[in-house]
């Protein structure tokens, strides 16, 4: 009889297998479950169903699964480490999440913590960054602004370090939040962020040729308001840039010649003038942080400068000096936290990200979320069953997609980022409905 571990091992090369598939032949291994919902077939509803199976972990404390931060609290022994991965899964029951979250820290003697927080303005690649961080996708992540609804916390501890990720919202202005009814969090959320903040990174789209020349006003305002916290600029998604040398002028403008008190030896690209200086529309009418009269576009008090790209994990890994930045003081989580998020919001989230990727212009924002079924199945897969609510008949048809081609792809790539969330198999039915 194959050992416990053995079958681990048989269980995750058979989930590679199934990833190697791709998509044509993992939907013919997908699976429906109209009957959760009672559905029927009309032209305003539809359901998709998808089942992934990953390494699902056989359960050693008889309901969260071997391996899991409850098996580890309880002091219940754990398969050979070469074949687990060293980083926290999230587990699919928000009890033992919510208690992982109190419980004591498992610090050692010698303990160091670091609260880092993420600015930017929208889609600057900050949510992306802190996955590649992470070591896992537990943030939204899209080509559309605004993903990020909300702050969000991850952690990262590794030895006697522990590094707390603090994801913010793009920086917007009052104004803009007003005009687009957006959530008060969206405003709210990284000014108080910076509040417990020991380092705050700085991230600058360097692709986006309209707003990459200067800081917005709202994160100058914000590195103002906060200036005793020390400062990282991140300039990000460089391999965009066909002319890397873009990279030298960029800098001279984003920091004002000036890194950790020294003055560079770069001549600067960007003076002020219509020619040269464009800001973005949502800078236009708003009140920035000026010097000697002139408008300020950089922040000249950056300690450091790394230059990456958010997608590449040999770049991010550059970034794993932050470790090292950590200062004496006691953990704030247990070693096996990994996300502060519940795991309905983490399901939340990737769907929502899923629907602002393949839905065009606001169709996305329109969309509401009700989860009806979330629930351990008999063979410890995880179930979900979630409405997705739309105002229109035209979103309907839009959603479905011809055929029910789009939900079923949208239900098919939530499953895959669940599963390497949670480790498990996860069964997810999606279903769309018209707002009565």
């Amino acid at each position: 009889m194959a050992s416990p571990g053995q079958r681990g091992v048989a269980l995750f090369r058979t989930a590679l297998e199934f990833w190697q598939l791709g998509p044509c032949a993992a939907r013919t291994r997908a699976t429906q479950f109209p009957s959760l919902l009672g559905c029927q077939r009309r032209r305003v509803s539809c359901v998709a169903g998808a089942a992934f199976s990953g390494p699902l972990l056989a359960s050693a404390s008889g309901r969260y699964g071997q391996n899991s931060a409850m098996d580890r609290l309880l002091g219940i022994s754990q398969p050979d480490s070469s074949l687990t991965p060293r980083i926290p899964s999230v587990s699919i029951h928000k009890d033992e999440q919510d208690l992982l979250l109190v419980h004591h820290p498992d610090m050692p003697e010698n303990s160091r913590v670091l609260r880092v927080v993420l600015l930017g303005a929208p889609n600057a690649g900050k949510s992306t960054l802190s996955n590649q961080l992470l070591g896992r996708k537990v943030f939204p992540v899209s080509k559309k602004v605004h993903t990020t609804r909300c702050q969000a916390l991850g952690v990262i501890t590794e030895e006697e370090a522990q590094v707390i990720l603090l994801d913010t919202p793009g920086l917007i202005s009052p104004v803009k939040q007003k005009r687009h009814h957006l959530e008060l969090s969206l405003l709210e959320d990284p000014w108080k962020s910076m509040e417990s903040a020991d380092l705050v990174l700085v991230l600058v789209d360097v692709s986006d040729k309209w707003t990459r020349n200067q800081l917005s006003p709202q994160v100058l305002q914000c590195l103002t308001r906060f200036s005793q916290v020390p400062s990282i600029l991140v300039m990000n998604k460089v391999d965009c840039l066909k002319q890397k040398s873009v990279l030298l002028e960029l800098t001279a403008a984003l920091t004002e010649g000036v890194v950790n008190g020294k003055k560079l030896k770069i001549r600067p690209a960007f003076r002020s003038g219509p020619s040269i200086h464009c800001p973005s529309p949502a800078a236009k009418g708003l009140d920035t942080q000026s010097v000697g009269g002139s408008k300020r576009i950089g922040w000249p008090h950056f300690q450091e400068i790394f230059m990456l790209s958010a997608l590449s994990q040999k770049d991010v890994k550059t970034l794993k000096y932050l470790l090292a930045q950590a200062r004496p003081g006691p953990w704030e989580f247990h070693s096996e936290v990994l996300t502060s998020q519940t795991p309905e919001e983490i399901c939340t989230n990737i769907i929502r990200e899923k629907l602002l990727e393949h839905l065009p212009q606001e169709v996305p924002y329109n969309v509401q979320q009700k989860t009806v079924v979330w629930e351990e199945g008999p063979s410890g897969e995880l179930v979900i069953v979630q409405k997705l609510l739309v105002p229109k008949e035209s979103h309907v048809r839009i959603l479905i997609g011809p055929k029910g081609h789009l939900i079923s792809q949208i239900a098919e790539e939530v499953g895959q980022d669940l599963m390497n969330i949670f480790l498990c198999e996860v069964r997810l039915c999606l279903s769309v409905k018209l707002l009565d």
